[in-house]
């Protein structure tokens, strides 16, 4: 038996020595998302015993009613990340405009976007939901608050991605690019810390025969979009179904359970989102890196999500993420070939 454990702070460190020019900013920056992540899965794990649940009655830009964990988990990342001097701005699926750094403290060469707690209509019900992150590297000059364009990148720039799922256990999982890995981590409450609980994750494939869609708007999808999921159940007399759906309805545990069991995860556009309902920026472009880097695909239907260029912060975009070789299979029942 290995009795070697391996915090993430270790991990992180690990990581950095081999890369010769670090200079460590980077993985402090690490380590503060990981903080705000056990400050975050503080409150959702007491949210049934402390004035948490429900909702502010304020609305976000996303249209959406606001509930006390999300802004809870937005004010933790944001306090958690904006003193440093790591980054020069930060984006939030809540806020319209870019986060700025305050200007009594240092800007540094880093933009971080996410999504402070994703799945926020299930807090009130209690299934798992979760925090998406994004790292990115500034492409204006140093010294300077940041702008809009250094958030809008296209995610193959991307220095680092992951997200936290909070659910039966609390579990930090991050790539920093595709040739890195992915690596998962527990947190063990006993001790306050993240372990490495998941190394080197990869996709499997040939895959789980298992989808993940929320075929309760199969009415207004696409005709190729349909003829796919008849596929996948075995409806279109091919002999080639038997596929199992599972679907929560929480985007990082969806994608989560994909991850880990292989499969596919799909968010396709429909009559009333024709471009897609998730946003590429904090969420589409983060769980693109770490499926790639765990050897599985994303694409929009018609190509890779980490080639999108946004050009808004809140763009949106179709998901299909997952094992290739059902990725592929998707993309050619959308293009018409099947």
């Amino acid at each position: 038996m290995r009795s070697k454990v391996v915090t993430i702070d270790r991990h992180i460190i690990d990581q950095e020595r081999k890369n010769p020019g670090a200079t460590g900013r980077f993985s402090l920056l690490l380590y503060d998302i990981a903080l705000a992540a056990k400050i975050i899965s503080r409150e959702v794990n007491m949210a049934g015993l402390i004035d948490v649940l429900g909702r502010t009655g304020e609305v976000n830009v996303q249209g959406e009613e606001v509930q006390k964990l999300d802004a809870f988990a937005q004010e933790a990342m944001v306090k958690a990340m904006d003193h440093a001097g790591h980054l020069c701005c930060m984006v939030s699926e809540e806020c319209e405009d870019i986060i700025p750094i305050p200007e009594k403290f240092d800007m540094g060469p880093y933009v971080l976007l996410f999504d402070p707690l994703d799945g926020s209509s299930n807090i009130n019900v209690n299934v798992s939901i979760g925090t998406i992150f994004s790292v990115l590297h500034r492409t204006t000059p140093r010294g300077r608050p940041g702008t809009i364009d250094d958030c809008l990148q296209p995610g193959y720039r991307q220095l680092a991605a992951g997200y936290v799922i909070y659910g039966s256990s609390t579990m930090l999982v991050y790539t920093t690019g595709i040739t890195s890995g992915v690596h998962g981590f527990t947190l063990d409450p006993s001790i306050g810390e993240f372990l490495l609980s998941h190394r080197d994750i990869r996709i499997p494939d040939p895959p789980a025969k298992v989808y993940s869609v929320n075929e309760a708007y199969y009415g207004l999808w696409s005709e190729e979009q349909q003829r796919l999921v008849d596929h996948l159940r075995g409806l279109d007399g091919k002999g080639n179904g038997g596929f199992k759906s599972r679907y929560i309805g929480s985007l990082v545990s969806d994608f989560h359970r994909t991850l880990l069991q292989g499969g596919i995860f799909m968010y396709p556009p429909d009559e009333r989102a024709p471009k897609g309902k998730l946003r590429i920026l904090y969420e589409a472009s983060p769980l693109a890196l770490v499926c790639e880097a765990a050897g599985g695909r994303a694409s929009d239907g018609f190509r890779n999500i980490l080639n999108l260029i946004p050009r808004g912060l809140h763009d949106r975009t179709p998901v299909f993420l997952g094992s290739k070789s059902l990725v592929g299979l998707a993309e050619k029942y959308l293009i018409g070939d099947l």
